[in-house]
């Protein structure tokens, strides 16, 4: 535990508290001593109650039964590389007893493989409104999961229910003001079951604001590697979301001002992807590389966003995509690609495929290294307004543009 030292020899009063910082680690000589979760929440819990702190968490791999919920104010941070926080294997099965959405339990035929404290998730098939909930297991009594809250919906064995010990590693609801930093997330997706990004991801926010990410790494999840929904002033840095089951960063519905620096997305489904209504988010010096769909990709209504001095190559389908929307309303404007790589992406560099206006293409390099790999440097689509192509860069045998408007 750090003792802060002051100047005695200064008339001057000591107004500037100074909050305490704790060690979570394996050994003696760390203040919390552990290698789960529970430790690691422990120890934020203890800094939440003396206003707020560091936990720095000592080398080791920690087995993770449930998320970290980080309270407002805190910062968590690792030892780099050599701190890692990976998810115990998951298993997913039916409920075997229906539950209205006023229960605190629900029943599987198995619970000996579920435990005490660990997550879990709730899913139904429900046509009109399918159901995805995260709960915390507070008690196990015959096949009964008890929960720490309400179900709050309906889980019914005709809309084919299920449970299963699958959670975010970090997951934050209403918070602000935590920074998390020099550490590895791995979601060990070989043995667990998928969990949609919009409820959940090796991180998960929703309502949160200006949370910061230093160094850290998502990986291996079956899911989403950062997922934030309606989340404000959200910072990544030199963050890396590698090999995840669908989106490496996804900056969810309605959050504002998104900002990325020197980050790498890598071997998922989608590098980055802009969801509903993201507006004013900026990437800069990204690497979006080697993902199975799409580098990057825009749509309803993220307007006024910038993607300056990335590398957006050897993605499966589309470097960086403009998603179609139904309605004209619903469009991606004054989207801004600056100084960008686009590089042998599949059948094409830039698809704008929605009738975005205000689109600026400037100063960017395109290659294509054959005649299979991205041959169409940009597609502009038909109902597309004005796009700005100016003192851009073509290399290779790709068509540099083409452009599907009628007017053209």
């Amino acid at each position: 535990m750090t003792i802060a030292t002051a100047d005695t020899r200064s008339p001057r009063p000591v107004r500037r508290p100074r909050p305490i910082t704790v060690t979570v680690g394996m050994d003696g000589g760390a203040d919390f001593r552990g290698a789960d979760d529970k430790v690691i929440q422990a120890a934020l819990d203890y800094t939440a109650r003396l206003g707020g702190g560091t936990v720095q968490v000592l080398p080791g791999e920690y087995t993770f039964f449930n998320a970290l919920f980080p309270p407002s104010g805190a910062t968590l941070r690792g030892s780099g590389e050599q701190t890692i926080l990976k998810k115990a294997p998951g298993v997913e099965m039916r409920v075997t007893r229906p539950a209205d959405w006023y229960e605190y339990a629900v029943e599987v035929e198995d619970a000996a493989a579920f435990r005490v404290g660990g997550g879990l998730a709730l899913r139904s098939d429900n046509i009109r409104f399918p159901q995805t909930r995260l709960y915390t297991i507070t008690a196990i009594e015959g096949g009964l999961l008890y929960l720490d809250r309400r179900t709050e919906a309906n889980y019914w064995l005709k809309e084919n229910a299920t449970a299963a010990a699958v959670h975010s590693l970090i997951h934050g609801w209403d918070v602000s003001r935590v920074t998390v930093e020099d550490l590895v997330l791995d979601g060990n997706s070989a043995l667990n079951p998928n969990l949609n990004g919009n409820y959940g991801g090796g991180v998960f926010l929703q309502y949160c604001n200006r949370w910061r990410f230093r160094n850290v790494t998502s990986r291996n999840y079956n899911g989403d590697g950062f997922s934030f929904q309606v989340c404000d002033d959200i910072v990544f840095e030199h963050c890396r979301a590698l090999d995840n089951a669908n989106l490496g960063f996804h900056p969810g519905s309605g959050s504002q001002r998104p900002v990325f620096f020197d980050c790498e997305s890598r071997g998922n489904d989608v590098g980055l992807f802009w969801c509903w209504g993201v507006c004013d988010g900026r990437a800069e010096r990204c690497r979006l590389i080697g993902n199975r769909k799409f580098g990057t990709s825009v749509g309803h209504r993220d307007t006024d966003n910038l993607l300056l001095a990335c590398a957006i190559e050897d993605n499966g389908e589309v470097g960086v995509l403009f998603r179609p929307e139904p309605e004209p309303s619903w469009t991606a404007d004054r989207n801004t690609l600056e100084r960008c790589r686009i590089r042998d992406n599949g059948r094409c560099g830039v698809d704008i495929r929605c009738s975005a206006s205000g689109v600026r293409i400037v100063a960017c390099e395109f290659e294509s290294g054959g005649a299979k790999r991205q041959p169409v440097a940009v597609r502009i689509g038909e109902q597309v307004g004005e796009v700005d192509l100016t003192d851009n860069v073509f290399r290779g045998p790709a068509r540099a543009v083409e452009d599907l408007r009628p007017a053209r």
